[in-house]
């Protein structure tokens, strides 16, 4: 995999990004401990900034893992806001359940359990931030299940927009790039076809901010 940043300019981001808390370091050495791809706090301080420049108050998450993302984004949510979690590892869940409550989120969190594309349509919208996390090959399907419920002014974050464990880099530039780069697998494929219809949206504006795996921010200007 590529690396999006040198180490030294990584860590330079954490020093000047939001501070974490004793849970959320408790978070990231499980992370570590046991391999968990989360998306780290750098990403996780932009996650909680985005939040706040749109004023959100309702969060949609597509893969939640046990908390990580949506922990961040709660710390910038209003008294009365709301975050829902999807994931389909039921004791991912649970602990994403304690991280929350310990934290004094757990009055503004929903938890479910199973599919997050099937998931959204259960709510009504609208929605101010979405991450879009969950399996590479669905990204574009979670972006048109959640489009109609995206707030004009609200944000859609696109985690692994670079990288990831089976995203191959080269054959995604090339996607990206209009060119043909020969056998892909469907989770570089997946990401690349997400771009193109996010990219295409004559109702989003897209950027990427290359910190942890690239995130790909999508706001709603109409």
């Amino acid at each position: 995999m590529p690396e999006i940043l040198p180490d030294a300019t990584a860590e330079f981001a954490r020093a000047i990004g939001p501070d974490t808390d004793e849970i959320i370091d408790e978070m990231d050495a499980q992370a570590d401990a046991e391999g968990f791809p989360t998306v780290g706090p750098t990403v996780g301080g932009w996650l909680q900034l985005l939040a706040r420049m749109v004023s959100a108050r309702r969060v949609f998450e597509f893969g939640s893992g046990f908390g990580y993302s949506a922990y961040w984004f709660a710390r910038a949510l209003p008294d009365d806001g709301e975050i829902v979690l999807t994931e389909v590892d039921a004791d991912e869940l649970d602990q994403a359940r304690e991280y929350m409550r310990r934290g004094g989120f757990d009055d503004l969190t929903s938890y479910e359990l199973g599919d997050a594309v099937r998931t959204v349509d259960d709510y009504e919208g609208p929605f101010d931030a979405v991450l879009i996390d969950n399996e590479k090959h669905r990204y574009r399907e979670a972006f048109e299940a959640v489009r109609p419920k995206v707030a004009e002014g609200g944000v859609v974050i696109a985690d692994n927009a670079v990288t990831a464990g089976p995203i191959d880099f080269e054959a995604l530039s090339a996607l990206v790039r209009g060119e043909d780069p020969g056998d892909v697998n469907e989770h570089t494929t997946g990401v690349a076809d997400y771009l193109d219809a996010v990219g295409a949206d004559p109702a989003f504006e897209t950027a990427l901010i290359p910190l942890g795996e690239g995130i790909a921010v999508s706001h709603r200007v109409a």
